[in-house]
């Protein structure tokens, strides 16, 4: 393993992932970073729980969609383990997924016959109930080395550092958008029904309250056909 080398590599590929324009964009290029980065890497994705759901972000190739979905339908594995495990370990590395029967006796065999010859995992983020992890995948047995665990911790730890910088923008720029959506739609309420800016804004509140639909969306109905 060339550090120096890597080092530099790292490096630039900060400054990439904090240029990119959306959470989708920054999670492709994390992935895309990591089978370049990586040794033995052949394939990564992003696996995603939402208490009992999976959803796989970013994967480079279907490998890494049918290792997440069979991890999903049968409960178990290591990527649907290191995404849960927000008090255990962060990190895993499995030199021989063939190996493994006795730990995923409903995964491993199957994931054998997919393809899959060894992994590596890593905790990305916790957030509530959700809770993601990065997942680098093989073809080959013994892919993974001490030195190649070694990279993907740090990898995923500036990726998730990215990740975390994307949401967190997104999320204000969706503020900030609902703000406008929500301050268009009081404006047509007031012009149309001589309401005071209070009043709009309290009809939008029990409108959203009565029919249990988010508030932006009351806004965006308001704004589309011009009233409820």
């Amino acid at each position: 393993m060339d550090w120096a080398r890597f080092a530099q590599q790292m490096a630039s590929m900060a400054r990439d992932l904090l240029a990119q324009a959306s959470v989708d964009a920054t999670l492709r290029r994390v992935t895309a970073s990591a089978t370049e980065l990586v040794e033995g890497c052949d394939a990564a994705g992003v696996l995603v729980l939402h208490g009992r759901g999976v959803q796989t972000l970013a994967a480079t190739d279907q490998l890494v969609v049918d290792s997440d979905q069979l991890q999903e339908r049968v409960r178990e594995g290591p990527c649907f383990d290191a995404a849960r495990s927000s008090l255990g370990a962060r990190v895993f590395r499995i030199a021989d997924l063939s190996r493994e029967q006795p730990r995923w006796p409903a995964y491993a065999p199957r994931a054998h016959r997919l393809g899959v010859g060894s992994m590596m995992g890593f905790l990305l983020f916790t957030e509530d109930a959700e809770l993601g992890a990065l997942n680098l995948y093989s073809r080959r047995v013994g892919a993974f080395t001490e030195a190649s665990e070694l990279a993907g911790w740090l990898f995923a730890s500036h990726a998730a550092v990215a990740f975390s910088s994307a949401r967190t923008h997104a999320q204000m720029e969706q503020a900030v958008a609902t703000r406008h959506l929500i301050g268009e739609a009081m404006g047509i309420l007031m012009g149309s029904h001589r309401l005071t800016e209070d009043q709009a804004f309290a009809v939008l509140r029990r409108y959203s309250q009565e029919n249990n639909v988010k508030l932006r969306d009351v806004a965006r109905r308001v704004c589309e056909k011009g009233g409820l």
